[in-house]
């Protein structure tokens, strides 16, 4: 293998459950052709709940990758954790023998944990029956057990942990694989998010803050970002996972090469809680972050063709983004296109990281920009080319995927086509 300077990262698997598709072909599909998920909530009775649509996965049946008995004892997000990193592991065609799973490991990222199991159980003990709480209560809800499952249930002995950093967790967890690989000679590594938390308690709690969009009888249009009539964000979730392999590795036993991962940033805004600061120097300086980083590979701001942005769809995140990427990029801003795929998927909170690292690798293999719908009267605050309502067929080198979380922690991975930077 090459030496730590000059290692490649390649992406060369995948594994996506999403509120618009259970796999991977079904939820790009849904993705390049602009369908929402988003819908009436049917994970708890919302009749008392401001927002009463979420993004919710359907049709997904987890007894395809785990046994029976341990579905009942894994809070929903480990399920689609697990269940996402048994089919990237099966879409790279990786094996992962003895000699590789020392060198092999997993990065997670994950906002809330298992707070439905957390919920449930609560309730119980308030009903006065202490006694009656499930043996697996901790290890269903800790945040770090969907990276713990992926580990048992593939075998990886490597490094294995948590990323619990809100909104950009997922962002920050690839970004850290990438790192571990480049940086630290571990050969393979399982990574990006998961999330599970349309409850009455995360509903109540993002309705408290004024987060959400409360556009109940129109589901589908409520997740508009960059529009001019966005009211919040919509709750979603699911799990993106991708595979990175050390470049040279894939080569020898002929890997699919997705993409190869470039660079990685991040930064805190040092500012607020919830609210990011309206000159975007948080996000300023984790894009810059990343496009240093990536320099080592050759890249340049004029290499980056396509931005797969945080977009939230509520007020300010979307204006300070938009002033961020300008703030970089310059007058070569105008000729990126800019998409949010949460404007189909929601927000992911945790997740939403992976499976848009997930979606921009695919978007780089297949020459396909997805788009970002409902995107009518567009906020004049909002002025970069946001792909309205269509997806863009175009052949772009390199693209980046912003992350923004509360707590004012940023990340950017920059992303690049299999053959590009040769």
């Amino acid at each position: 293998m090459s030496g730590p300077d000059s290692r490649r990262v390649a992406v060369t698997g995948l594994g996506l459950v999403t509120p618009v598709g259970v796999d991977v072909e079904s939820t790009w599909t849904a993705i390049i052709e602009g369908r929402s998920g988003v819908g009436p909530i049917t994970r708890f009775d919302a009749t008392n709940v401001k927002t009463k649509i979420a993004a919710e996965v359907k049709g997904f049946n987890p007894e395809l990758y785990l046994d029976k008995k341990a579905v009942k004892r894994l809070d929903l997000f480990i399920q689609f954790a697990v269940a996402a990193a048994k089919m990237a592991l099966a879409d790279s065609s990786l094996t992962i023998d003895d000699s590789l799973a020392r060198r092999a490991g997993c990065v997670m990222g994950c906002g809330l944990g298992g707070l439905t199991t957390i919920e449930a159980n609560h309730a119980i003990v308030l009903g006065g029956r202490p006694d009656r709480v499930s043996p697996f209560f901790i290890p269903m809800m800790i945040g770090n057990m969907s990276s713990g499952l992926i580990g048992i249930e593939l075998g990886l002995r490597g490094p294995n942990y948590l990323m619990a950093t809100a909104c950009a967790a997922g962002t920050h967890a690839v970004g850290q694989a990438f790192h571990l690989i480049r940086d630290h000679n571990y050969e393979v590594m399982v990574c990006g998010g998961a999330e599970a938390v349309i409850t009455p308690l995360a509903v109540s709690g993002f309705n408290a803050i004024k987060a959400l969009s409360t556009r109940n009888d129109e589901p589908t249009l409520a997740s508009r970002p960059f529009d001019l009539g966005r009211d919040g964000f919509i709750v979603g979730e699911g799990s993106g996972i991708l595979i990175l392999e050390e470049w040279s590795r894939a080569q020898e036993r002929g890997a699919r090469i997705y993409a190869e991962v470039l660079g990685f940033g991040a930064s805190c805004d040092a500012f607020h809680y919830t609210a990011p600061p309206e000159d975007g120097q948080g996000a300023i300086l984790a894009i810059e972050a990343a496009l240093s980083d990536a320099q080592r590979r050759g890249v340049t701001k004029a290499d980056i063709g396509y931005i797969n942005a945080h977009g939230t769809s509520t007020d300010l995140n979307d204006v300070v983004e938009t002033r961020a990427i300008r703030a970089v990029f310059g007058e070569m801003a105008d000729k990126i296109s800019v998409s949010s795929t949460k404007s189909m998927t929601g927000h992911l909170l945790g997740a939403a990281g992976g499976v848009e690292a997930a979606l921009t690798s695919l978007a780089l293999q297949r020459g396909i920009l997805p788009p970002t719908i409902n995107l009518t009267t567009p906020d004049p605050r909002c002025d970069l080319d946001y792909t309205p309502n269509q997806a863009r067929t175009a052949q772009v080198r390199a693209a980046m995927s912003n992350s923004f979380g509360f707590g004012g922690t940023n990340g950017v991975l920059i992303l690049g086509g299999a053959k590009a930077f040769e």
